[in-house]
């Protein structure tokens, strides 16, 4: 089954110097229907104007992955980190027991764009640690995050892998999709057709209960694929009903982090 989570449906919170679209509920944006996806909990859109950026602030037990689309931003934490990240590359923070950090636009003139998405360690109170990378694959399905950090990808602190997957127009690919699993997609840019579900740039697509994803590119497109799983390990518990998401009502699906909740 796919759920399409389209663009314009997510939280907005346009602050000036910060315009914010929230897939899941986040900050003033709450929506008891979308609160997160399995291992995901945020996955925010942000454009930051010139000179602009968020100031220091703590954060604890998050694995936290920011993409950079465009422009560049600023990286300073307690573990006594600086560093830019640019465009095209990905930075993982886990904030394990503890972390304190702000992130900026340097430029004078230029915007930054990026992806901010948090997804939930499979165990609370880890060692803080920061990462960056680049993964220059023009084209294909690249693998960004795992938790034992293979093929050059960066570690998460969690049983789920993170895909960035660039197509040509016309290509046609498929992934195989492991039984239990919930897999998420979002699309940077472009165009593609999911299973006969078409989406668009900024669109997300929950997927469950499918053996394959088939995926058309309607146009040069980029998405990002988390395979994750069917439930979360917090603390070695495994919790089914953390977070609600997409409420049965009007055909809509009722899920949550385990999966699938029967229609009522």
């Amino acid at each position: 089954m796919i759920y399409l989570r389209k663009a314009n449906e997510r939280g907005h919170a346009n602050h000036g110097w910060l315009d914010s679209w929230h897939t899941f509920s986040f900050a003033n944006y709450y929506d008891p229907n979308f609160m997160g996806f399995s291992a995901l909990r945020v996955i925010n859109d942000d454009v930051i104007e010139a000179g602009q950026g968020f100031g220091t602030h703590p954060h604890k037990d998050m694995e936290i992955l920011t993409y950079v689309l465009e422009g560049t931003v600023e990286h300073q934490d307690s573990m006594g980190n600086k560093e830019q990240v640019p465009a095209g590359e990905f930075q993982i923070m886990s904030a394990g027991t503890g972390i304190r950090h702000s992130e900026y636009n340097p430029s004078s003139t230029e915007r930054l764009h990026l992806y901010q998405i948090w997804i939930m360690p499979e165990e609370n109170g880890i060692t803080p640690r920061y990462e960056q990378r680049r993964f220059d694959a023009v084209q294909g399905k690249q693998l960004v995050l795992s938790p034992d950090a293979r093929d050059g990808s960066l570690k998460v602190h969690q049983d789920m892998e993170l895909y960035r997957w660039a197509l040509l127009k016309d290509e046609q690919s498929v992934h195989q999709i492991a039984a239990e699993r919930r897999v998420w997609i979002q699309v940077v840019k472009g165009n593609v057709t999911i299973n006969g579900v078409k989406a668009s740039t900024s669109d997300g697509l929950a997927i469950w209960d499918e053996q394959a994803i088939s995926i058309h590119a309607d146009s040069d497109s980029e998405v990002l694929l988390f395979d994750l799983p069917p439930v979360l390990k917090l603390n070695g518990i495994f919790e089914a009903c953390l977070f609600a998401g997409f409420l049965a009502r009007s055909g809509r699906v009722l899920m949550h982090a385990s999966g699938v909740l029967p229609r009522r």
